[in-house]
This record gives structure tokens, C-alpha cells and sequence, in this order.
């Protein structure tokens, strides 16, 4: 059998196309869970290998913004693209799709999902995380002394300090 060199969003797209009113009965919820937030997402494209939310939902799911020049993060600004092998939007049933698992892997993004509850999982995206490298400061946390007494990381700025850590595994 020969494979099709049409990308799996334009044939979405065909599929929607001539489905008509369909377009509507054939989405379905999800859950996206980012950072320490699980959010509803209300409509999604019934694809079984990417996500595909409405272009409106992407600031509340992950903090960026649709603009002109791309997906944006307060200064961070990522090109996207409509074309090409992983496409990152689609127009489909008149409504802009944003494609969460292909703009996933443009950053190198991990994500996994459960498939028969429709919930996906991403991890923090990498170029965010940058900061904390660039300035070779930990992020603060807090755990309890050998007391249950607080101790800040932070409380400790100036210091040398040395973690010890243990797991049972």
C-alpha cells in the first residue's frame, strides 16, 4: 500500500469538510494537565495521536498567545506553521485549531496521554526553564527539619549549602 504524502491535518480537514454539520458531534472533551493546573477543555478534534484545541483556548491551557508572529509567551515568540509535516494550526469547520502535541514537539516538549480518558499531560516546556540555568540559582523550596520546623532554601541566599537526599527505591 502506497503512503500518502497529504499531511494527517489536511486530510482532517477533508474528512471535516465533507462531514459538514458533523463537525460538531464529532468533538469531545479533554483534560489538559500543565504545570500544577488541569484544565477542561470543552471541544477537541478526534484525533487518536494529537491534540487539537480551539486557537481561542491556547492562553488558558498553556499562558501563550496566538499572534502575528507566532505562539507567544510574554517575550518568547515561536513560529507556527499551517503547513509542512507538523503542522501547529489548522482551519477546520471554520475555527483555527491549534495542534498542543505538534507545537509539543517543535520545543521539545514532553507529553503522554491516557487515550480512552481523553487527558493529556505536558511537561514544563524547556525554554522556560532556562532562568533557573542561566542565573545558577536553585528555585526556592521548603521542607521540614528532623524538629517538622520550616526551612526555607531561600533563608539560607549567600550561603554554601549542601543537599543531602535519600529514596527508598
Amino acid at each position: 500500500m502506497k503512503s500518502s504524502s497529504i499531511p494527517p491535518v489536511v486530510l482532517l480537514a477533508i474528512a471535516f469538510a465533507t462531514l459538514g454539520g458533523a463537525l460538531a458531534a464529532q468533538t469531545r472533551p479533554a483534560t489538559v494537565l500543565y504545570l500544577d493546573r488541569a484544565e477542561a477543555v470543552e471541544r477537541t478534534l478526534p484525533d487518536p495521536t494529537d491534540l487539537w484545541i480551539p486557537g481561542a483556548e491556547l492562553t488558558r491551557v498553556n499562558g501563550f498567545t496566538l499572534k502575528p508572529e507566532g505562539a507567544c509567551l510574554d517575550d518568547l515568540c515561536v513560529p507556527v506553521n499551517a503547513e509542512g509535516a507538523d503542522p501547529v494550526l489548522a482551519a477546520v469547520g471554520g475555527d483555527t485549531w491549534f495542534s498542543l502535541t505538534a507545537f509539543a514537539r517543535k520545543l521539545h516538549q514532553g507529553f503522554a496521554v491516557d487515550a480512552q480518558r481523553n487527558v493529556w499531560s505536558f511537561s514544563p516546556i524547556p525554554v522556560t526553564q532556562t532562568p533557573f540555568l542561566d542565573r545558577a540559582i536553585a528555585p526556592d523550596f521548603e521542607l521540614p527539619d528532623r524538629e517538622g520546623n520550616p526551612v526555607r532554601l531561600a533563608d539560607h541566599r549567600g550561603k554554601k549549602v549542601l543537599l543531602l537526599t535519600w529514596a527508598s527505591w
